[in-house]
């Protein structure tokens, strides 16, 4: 499975690499990679195969939700489809709550102690990821895990993850995309190692090129 997501985000533009010149992030960080996930829902074969691929890894997981949440916003598309195969309810958790009328973080009904799968189209840092499975929990909900299309692998994630106490799995991961590509002649023997490098240290990487840390 994560040879074909892989294959899929490659095939879509939506992980691109490149390395002269590299990326920009909003943060100012320079990056080999480049994430769009959303690409994935202007294609019906893509993000039918990527539903049915969360479906299986809740379920190889050993997940039983009540509930799918989505991320806003690449999340909720997602959480929609996984949602609608599994004829389970949906909500999504605002990236910060409202200013007006009820003022909700999560959208959608959430009783308390229904068990949650949050749905998350990328994992970068874990920041944004944990700041959403925080919402669900403060909502009442029972979380049991998040689950991302895909995930660069950096070290300060998994640092996030293991402080918050919050379990994740990812439908690919950055050794499969770099497996795929590799095979696909897409990068050299050198280039992949100056993504690794990125990788074990992106913030070094970037400052080394003129970018922020």
């Amino acid at each position: 499975m994560e040879k074909q997501i892989a294959r899929i985000l490659l095939d879509l533009n939506a992980v691109a690499l490149r390395l002269d010149p590299p990326f920009t992030w909003a943060s100012g960080r320079l990056s080999p990679i480049y994430c769009d996930n959303r690409l994935i829902i202007s294609s019906p074969a893509a993000r039918r195969t990527v539903a049915e691929a969360f479906v299986a890894l809740i379920e190889k997981t050993g997940w039983k939700p009540d509930v799918i949440a989505g991320t806003a916003t690449a999340g909720i598309p997602h959480a929609a489809f996984v949602a609608d195969r599994m004829n389970l309810p949906m909500i999504y958790v605002r990236g910060a709550a409202k200013d007006h009328g009820k003022e909700n973080l999560i959208e959608g009904r959430l009783e308390k102690g229904q068990k949650v799968v949050l749905i998350e189209d990328l994992i970068s840092t874990g920041k944004s990821s944990i700041a959403a499975a925080k919402g669900v929990i403060d909502g009442g909900g029972d979380l049991l895990g998040i689950a991302a299309i895909f995930t660069y692998g950096l070290p300060v994630a998994q640092a996030q993850f293991d402080g918050a106490g919050v379990a994740w799995r990812s439908l690919t991961e950055f050794p499969a995309l770099m497996h795929v590509a590799k095979e696909r002649g897409t990068l050299t023997t050198a280039q992949m190692d100056i993504i690794s490098r990125w990788q074990a240290d992106p913030a070094a990487w970037s400052v080394e090129r003129g970018g922020a840390g």
